[in-house]
């Protein structure tokens, strides 16, 4: 197998822990010259200890992101892995207040990076996103989450036509054992996960490294543009 990757400019924004940090260490595998972003200075220095570059950035702070683009320089391919938890619930009860917190969370800080290094992606270079199944799993208790990552997938398509020099993409995961579940005591997670196993298809949860596998196709394959592709386990 090749090395596509090899002596390219990665940036993982958010890819101090889980799926990011997953496909940042793929690419460098690939002898990357891979940038990894974060606002958890503990979580980086983890990462840097891997042999990854750091740098502490809030996506959020505008003014931030372009100060760190511009002394960066040109990037070839940027991966966008900002979580976010905000907004989960059946809607009667669903803080609206609460839903706009997990905008502020992930929506945002993602439009914000995108446009930031708009000007620094190289001709040819990519953009990927990563979403959520909840966009179009249409399952009970995630409209909010739904609406947040429906809103960045259905903008993938457009951007993809508006920015001919680069690609945009997306990848949307199903259930995946990160510390984005950490918000459920221990046991509860164990218990989510082997209910969720019995309706996936595949049998069981996703590992980050198989969510990563799918970004380094997107970022790799010169002739995909403007798509979002499940990777779930079938679960959709």
């Amino acid at each position: 197998m090749g090395t596509p990757f090899k002596n390219k400019k990665i940036i993982v924004a958010g890819g101090s822990s889980g799926i990011g940090l997953a496909a940042a260490g793929q690419f460098k595998d690939q002898q990357a010259q891979v940038t990894i972003t974060g606002r958890n200075p503990d979580k980086l220095k983890n990462a840097a200890q891997a042999g990854l570059q750091t740098a502490v950035i809030d996506s959020s702070n505008r003014e931030a992101l372009d100060s760190f683009f511009k002394s960066h320089g040109p990037v070839d391919h940027l991966v966008i892995s900002l979580s976010g938890s905000k907004g989960i619930g059946n809607f009667a009860g669903l803080s609206l207040q609460v839903l706009r917190e997990g905008f502020e969370e992930k929506y945002w800080p993602i439009l914000n990076t995108v446009q930031s290094a708009l000007p620094f992606i190289n001709k040819g270079g990519s953009i990927t996103l990563v979403t959520a199944i909840s966009a179009t799993a249409q399952l009970p208790g995630t409209s909010g989450l739904a609406a947040l990552n429906g809103a960045l997938e259905i903008m993938v398509p457009v951007w993809a036509k508006e920015l001919t020099q680069i690609r945009i993409n997306a990848v949307s995961p199903g259930v995946v054992d990160t510390s984005w579940w950490d918000f459920l005591p221990e046991q509860e997670k164990h218990e989510t996960f082997k209910q969720y196993a019995a309706q996936i298809p595949a049998g069981r949860v996703g590992k980050p490294e198989e969510i990563a596998n799918a970004i380094l196709f997107l970022a790799g394959n010169e002739y995909m543009t403007g798509k979002v592709i499940g990777c779930d386990g079938g679960m959709s």
